[in-house]
């Protein structure tokens, strides 16, 4: 009965959690992307002079002022929840997760609000340099404050840079620059903020397409369009680029998350890439998860039995990790009992814990079949972020291409698949969460913390409740945001 109240109980928190994430991230590409957008539009009007650049910026901006303040509501509420339904999780590595999040509130959160109310209040109030300067730092906080919550979130993927503290049952940070700066969390921070930029371009592409339908607003529409499309492939160029990086980076660290994305039940040396079921490219998952045709790639049950990698290095099979885990929690609890009455015992004790701390996460894991994600959910979310991603990418360079001949105008087809790719973005930028969140279960923190241990002691019905809150707190705003911004849309006119 216990067992069934945990796995509700950590059911319930882990939905909270990811409903507030989903919704949250609705709002944050969008303003990533939307920041440059705006910026370069009013950097052409300081250049040339011509207001009709004024006032597609200042469209532009007000989009983005409708987007960003949904976005700050959704983005407290989502770090309270650390607090109120993970507090095992932020006392057992508060000291390291909670630095980067201090350091976003204080130094990116503050950049932002300040430079924000001189774009948007500044107008003919101070010189047109201070108000681009102002314009630009507002996007540049909002890339700053993505940055520290990455690194957050890149911690909790690849735990670096500390060391666990068995008097304080606590992992204390020893090494800010590692959390900060690893190579897991500068190239997602890279695919994060360009997916962005892709995501606030073909959000612009979109609306422009819907002008063009209506035979309105015609020389903003395809102005739009022709700075869209241009931060939108830098944008995907750069996805591609780290996507690649990030590859390589998951199948060193996260080897499960990546055999779920693949389906990969069996791996080994020229491993395939999985299109979609029964359709494979060989070698292909080798060559990106190791830059090697040869490559050794594991599969699920590899990961579950043992294998041995590209290096030579033997892994042991789960069930070694969970007994070697037990091991590691057993000699723990001996030490705590012992640490104050007799010394021999503490230091045999803790010897017993330090040879097998690496697998101290696996000690509160029952069976090793819970290692492994939900593969279809996985495995689908991935081909909906590549292919979506596919088609955007055709769509960008189609839009721009037509644009630069003087036919776009004429291609209804082209601009009724603008208007419809604005959905097709946002489940592009879901399905990649997906990946990267569902990819990792059972950790909270990969390979040190499963989130059955990190939930914290509060009754299932109490997260069931502030669920239901959420859920129509959310989409009460979502609904609101959708109306005003399509209603600044709708009454938009600027003279062709």
């Amino acid at each position: 009965m216990n067992e069934m109240i945990q796995e509700t109980l950590v059911g319930w928190s882990r939905s909270q959690f990811a409903l507030t994430a989903c919704y949250h991230w609705l709002f944050v590409p969008l303003t990533l992307g939307l920041a440059v957008v705006m910026a370069v539009m009013e950097s052409i009007y300081v250049k040339t002079q011509d207001e009709f650049w004024k006032k597609a910026a200042q469209f532009w901006q007000k989009i983005f002022g409708i987007n960003f303040a949904i976005g700050v509501a959704t983005g407290i509420i989502l770090e309270f929840e650390f607090g109120t339904n993970w507090s095992n999780y932020s006392w057992f590595v508060g000291d390291i997760f909670g630095a980067p999040l201090a350091i976003e509130g204080i130094l990116a959160f503050f950049m932002e609000a300040t430079f924000i109310a001189v774009m948007f209040f500044g107008w003919n109030k101070v010189s047109q340099r201070f108000h681009l300067a102002s314009t630009w730092l507002t996007g540049l906080g909002a890339t700053i404050s993505a940055w520290w919550i990455l690194v957050a979130n890149t911690w909790m993927q690849h735990p670096v840079g500390m060391a666990f503290n068995p008097d304080t049952v606590r992992n204390e940070m020893v090494d800010f620059w590692a959390v900060a700066f690893q190579p897991m969390a500068i190239t997602k921070f890279f695919h994060t903020v360009s997916s962005g930029w892709m995501t606030g371009a073909v959000f612009v592409v979109g609306v422009s397409c819907w002008y063009l339908l209506r035979g309105r607003n015609k020389r903003f529409a395809l102005a739009s369009i022709r700075v869209a499309s241009v931060v939108g492939l830098v944008g995907i160029l750069t996805v591609m680029f780290t996507g690649d990086r990030a590859g390589i980076q998951i199948a060193q660290n996260q080897p499960m998350k990546l055999a779920a994305a693949e389906g990969l039940e069996h791996g080994g040396a020229s491993a395939p890439f999985s299109i979609v079921p029964g359709i494979e490219v060989p070698k292909a998952l080798s060559i990106l998860a190791t830059h090697d045709t040869e490559g050794v790639v594991p599969g699920i049950q590899d990961l579950l039995n043992g294998y041995t990698d590209n290096e030579g290095k033997v892994h042991p099979s789960a069930d070694e990790k969970i007994r070697r885990g037990r091991q590691a929690v057993n000699a723990f609890a001996e030490y705590r009992k012992t640490v104050n009455k007799d010394s021999v015992a503490a230091i045999q004790a803790r010897q017993t814990f330090e040879e097998n701390q690496a697998y101290f996460g696996y000690g509160h894991i029952e069976k090793k079949e819970d290692l492994v994600p939900n593969v279809t959910i996985v495995y689908w979310a991935f081909r909906i972020m590549i292919g979506f991603g596919c088609l955007l990418t055709l769509l960008l360079c189609l839009t721009l291409w037509f644009e630069r001949r003087g036919t776009l105008a004429q291609k209804r087809w082209m601009q009724h698949w603008g208007v419809w790719s604005i959905p097709m973005v946002f489940l592009a930028g879901q399905a990649g969460w997906v990946v990267t969140e569902v990819g990792r279960q059972p950790w909270a923190i990969q390979d040190l913390m499963p989130v059955g241990v990190a939930v914290s002691g509060i009754s299932a019905s109490s997260v069931q409740v502030t669920f239901c809150l959420f859920l129509a707190l959310f989409t009460i705003l979502l609904i609101a945001e959708i109306r005003i911004m399509c209603k600044a849309i709708k009454n938009f006119r600027m003279e062709d």
